[in-house]
């Protein structure tokens, strides 16, 4: 578990409802990290926190970092994803500025070092009042996770490479960096992962191992497939994360499919034979 660039997994992409038989099972698959979203309110008192502790510890389990999602986010297309993801909706903001806090709380109680999300489409009129508005949301959670010892990690996708930089200059906080998932940079049309990983590679604290094929048509999302399938270029990207001294966990995400478990041991496979 102590070796370079260690293998994870985002606990949901198991599809397993209990967060302790998802843990369980990533340790079957000799995956022994986890990125773990948002549970059901059951798992987020301290008797539920401290039954994923004892599951953790009983497989030999860490957390790599925790992930702020939220209720009513939804992924079917471009419109949908800038209405309704993260935290630029005006409509959900308050409320999803509190779950944030909350996951924080989380994370720092599982022992990682970092928390991630989706901030939303990050608009491209740096003078509009959506953006200002983000930019002084992301500063609140970022003050508050540094409060916790916690780094805020924005995940990369929805936005250019270049307009994530512009807008981590305009958050001006030493903790606010970048999760790293190359699909979604071809899931969003964004652009090509591996320019923006060198764009962006000053900033990348954590990272998704996720392959996608590019949009069909405007305003369309592109296809997620399983690792090895797609357009990221997977040997490439692990390659090029070595030569940035990325050292920390390699986080499969699988979103779809029908076999996820499958897929995840075949990504696993994969992995190990590259990095």
């Amino acid at each position: 578990m102590d070796e370079v660039r260690p293998v994870g997994v985002f606990l949901s992409s198991l599809a397993i409802p209990d967060p302790t038989e998802a843990i369980a099972k990533a340790a079957e698959l000799g995956i022994h990290y986890v990125h773990i979203p948002r549970l059901p309110e059951q798992w987020l008192t301290p008797e539920g926190l401290d039954k994923i502790k004892a599951a953790l510890e009983k497989h030999s389990v860490k957390v790599s970092a925790g992930c702020a999602v939220y209720p009513g986010e939804d992924y079917s297309n471009m419109e949908t994803v800038r209405n309704t993801v993260g935290l630029l909706p005006a409509q959900y903001a308050e409320e999803r500025l509190e779950i944030t806090k909350q996951c924080a709380d989380f994370t720092r109680e599982l022992g990682a070092p970092i928390l991630t999300t989706h901030v939303g489409v990050i608009p491209r009129d740096t003078t509009c009042e959506d953006y200002k508005r983000l930019v002084r949301i992301v500063q609140q959670v970022a003050d508050d996770c540094a409060e916790k010892g916690l780094t805020f990690a924005m995940e990369t996708g929805q936005e250019t490479a270049e307009e994530m930089v512009v807008f981590l200059e305009h958050v001006a906080r030493e903790n606010v960096k970048i999760n790293f998932d190359p699909a979604n940079m071809i899931l969003y049309g964004t652009g090509r992962p591996l320019p923006a990983l060198d764009t962006l590679k000053e900033f990348v604290v954590h990272v998704h191992v996720k392959d996608g094929l590019w949009p069909a048509a405007e305003g369309e999302l592109g296809t997620e497939v399983p690792l090895g399938q797609g357009e990221v270029g997977i040997p490439a990207y692990i390659n090029k994360l070595k030569e940035i001294g990325y050292t920390y966990v390699l986080t499969i995400e699988r979103e779809a499919g029908e076999d996820r478990i499958g897929d995840i041991a075949r990504a696993k496979q994969l992995l190990d034979s590259l990095r």
